[in-house]
């Protein structure tokens, strides 16, 4: 839309471009996206984009760890978990250190991305496919080595003029060795100047010539107030389709959450999910009082798995909602059932997720009706 016809909907006026552009120098005034590096303790170095909007969703974006998504707020209220970490500079990472564990020091915030070659947990695999005879095997920690990589930048717009104003940057993310994988992650993010949404659209592209093995997982993390006793989690959910061993000796409920407690055991699920009519899935995490949530809507073609991720200890405390393209047993298992993703030279897979935040009763209503039109859950 052209200038003076887009409006927006803004502290209880409705606006057009040019009217805002008279009330204010500085359209930053009320959003904009600022590039910043942070400069202390184990995040120093690590370049970061804030986003903020007119109706106060406030987003942090990791440039230097896989343009994934850090801090998150409405109205200065966070949604997105923080889990004491930080976000440390990619060069203090040790992929495969601590038994493959040693992801549980990176991650932090509202996104950390599992992928390129591998997520879930790890192990040793063939690489024969790479036609490198000193490479015989490799060997993978947990959610692989996505999330300590930096990307480069590729755009920063404020757009002011299409349909009432957009926030969007984009960055690409190259996962490489000599003599294995060659992937490139393009990633955009989107929020309208006067919305409540978060978009997240990938891409993941094979560079290389050699068949590679694929693997991709959003790990969604969301923490207090939106994550508190008496939480739900809302989905068309036939049946459960695996549980951690946790969930049979400590039985907490995957749809009711329970208060923080003392050496909990994370509890996993994967669930599956019935798509809606546009085969997208829909899981909504409602607050115990209601009157807000989130809801997450994803492609279920590239991501037909989704699990449920229960991190209830004291001192930590998240809830995980993990659109995935396997299921929870992983790589050896995809390798054996012949369901692993192989990228030829040039081949790309596409995601997207949509995190929308319900600021209403009525929302968390509404959303949940729009669920319950597709199915029931356990």
């Amino acid at each position: 839309m052209g200038h003076g016809v887009a409006e927006m909907n803004l502290f209880g006026n409705s606006l057009s471009f040019e009217d805002l552009k008279k009330r204010t120098g500085d359209l930053s005034a009320f959003a904009g996206i600022r590039e910043v590096v942070l400069d202390n303790g184990v995040e120093r170095g690590v370049r970061m984009l804030t986003m903020r909007n007119a109706v106060g969703l406030e987003l942090e974006v990791l440039v230097d760890r896989a343009f994934d998504l850090g801090g998150a707020r409405v109205a200065g209220v966070p949604f997105g978990w923080r889990s004491g970490n930080g976000y440390r500079h990619p060069g203090l990472h040790e992929s495969e250190a601590e038994g493959g564990l040693s992801w549980l020091r990176a991650i932090d915030g509202l996104l950390v991305t599992g992928g390129l070659d591998h997520a879930l947990f790890g192990g040793e695999y063939d690489a024969s496919h790479y036609h490198y005879p000193p490479k015989k095997t490799v060997t993978h920690g947990l959610h692989g080595r996505l999330t300590a990589i930096p990307a480069r930048l590729l755009e920063v717009t404020e757009d002011w003029d299409t349909d009432g104003g957009v926030l969007r940057v984009k960055g690409e993310v190259i996962q490489a060795t000599a003599f294995g994988e060659h992937l490139k992650l393009t990633r955009t993010i989107e929020m309208d100047i006067a919305g409540f949404e978060i978009r997240l659209k990938d891409v993941v592209t094979n560079l290389g010539f050699e068949r590679t093995p694929h693997m991709f997982l959003y790990h969604l993390n969301f923490g207090y107030p939106f994550v508190d006793e008496g939480s739900q989690v809302i989905a068309a959910m036939p049946q459960h389709l695996w549980a951690s061993d946790s969930v049979a000796t400590q039985g907490a409920s995957y749809k009711e959450l329970i208060a923080p407690k003392r050496h909990f055991i994370e509890q996993v699920w994967e669930h599956e999910l019935t798509p809606d009519a546009d085969n997208r899935h829909r899981v909504v995490l409602a607050r115990p009082d209601g009157v807000a949530g989130v809801e997450v809507t994803w492609n279920a073609e590239t991501m037909p798995c989704f699990f449920e991720w229960q991190n209830l200890r004291e001192g930590q405390y998240a809830l995980g909602l993990e659109p995935s393209s396997n299921h929870v047993t992983g790589e050896a298992a995809a390798r054996k059932d012949d369901s692993l993703t192989w990228l030829e030279n040039g081949d790309s897979r596409n995601y997207d997720a949509t995190i929308r935040i319900l600021t209403s009763a009525g929302e968390v209503t509404a959303a949940t009706a729009a669920i319950r039109a597709i199915g029931g859950q356990p």
